[in-house]
């Protein structure tokens, strides 16, 4: 390799690094580390089936979180009495570090019978997805 061809390749990589820099980079590890649905805020009834009365719950572990980690809940109604398929009932986002996130969702009357899911997004990217039912 010349001389001249070094010098090329030193501008090359300086030339990269100067781009990297300019726009910037941002890299994330937060993850969740659990996601259960409850029929309690504690979480200590953990269940995928609820009766028609109850609030459904549902507690998320954040791990390796920066502190402006966005997380989002939305609620479906897949196959509900009553309701057209895959009906969005709500959504709710929060913004965390490393911490326990709870979503709640509950209504003023019985829950229609069927089959329900969460889907939890991080930053903006569908994580998981938890189903249950309503009897």
């Amino acid at each position: 390799m010349t001389k001249r061809q070094r010098f090329h390749i030193v501008l090359a990589v300086l030339a990269l690094s100067a781009a990297v820099a300019t726009v910037g980079c941002s890299f994330s590890t937060a993850n969740i580390k659990s996601a259960k649905l409850a029929a309690d805020r504690e979480g200590t009834q953990e269940t995928a089936v609820f009766a028609k009365d109850q609030v459904f719950f549902c507690i998320i572990q954040l791990a390796n979180a920066p502190d402006d980690t966005k997380v989002k809940s939305v609620w479906t109604a897949v196959s509900v009495e009553g309701t057209a398929p895959n009906f969005k009932i709500d959504e709710a986002e929060k913004t965390s570090g490393d911490a326990v996130i709870v979503f709640d969702l509950s209504n003023t009357q019985p829950w229609p019978t069927g089959k329900y899911k969460i889907e939890l997004f991080l930053n903006d990217k569908l994580d998981r997805t938890l189903e249950f039912q309503v009897q």
